[in-house]
């Protein structure tokens, strides 16, 4: 009787087609999270080391416009220098009067345990 009533013009998916349907969903999600949580954490990791890059190279830049010798560290941060919010800083920077630089720094980006060295003697990031 309700085969009658709805007619021969049946639309939808079988139970079959949502569970094939979910289960590459599923496979595909499988694939694709670790990689996107492995380039999440590329990311975090150059954002750090590109911090100590552009932190060594506004202090130089500093001493250029002033000649004069600067201890830099993250309490005393290079003019025109923007601190990511996101990478912590410990250690100082200290430029000479003759240009020389000495100390260290290390970057950390907050959600990442990678560390990046800023050695000031040689302008070096490890």
């Amino acid at each position: 009787m309700l085969q009658k009533l709805r007619g021969s013009n049946q639309k939808g998916f079988t139970l079959i087609e949502l569970m094939i349907v979910i289960a590459i969903i599923g496979i595909l999600s499988a694939i694709a999270i670790p990689n996107f949580l492995s380039y999440r954490a590329k990311g975090q990791d150059t954002s750090a080391k590109t911090e100590a890059s552009n932190f060594y190279s506004a202090a130089m830049a500093e001493f250029a416009d002033t000649g004069s010798s600067k201890a830099f560290s993250s309490a005393n941060l290079p003019s025109g220098f923007a601190k990511n919010a996101d990478v912590n800083y410990s250690g100082t920077i200290t430029v000479a009067a003759t240009g020389a630089t000495s100390g260290t720094m290390t970057f950390t980006h907050s959600k990442s345990s990678t560390a990046y060295t800023l050695t000031g003697s040689t302008g070096d990031i490890s």
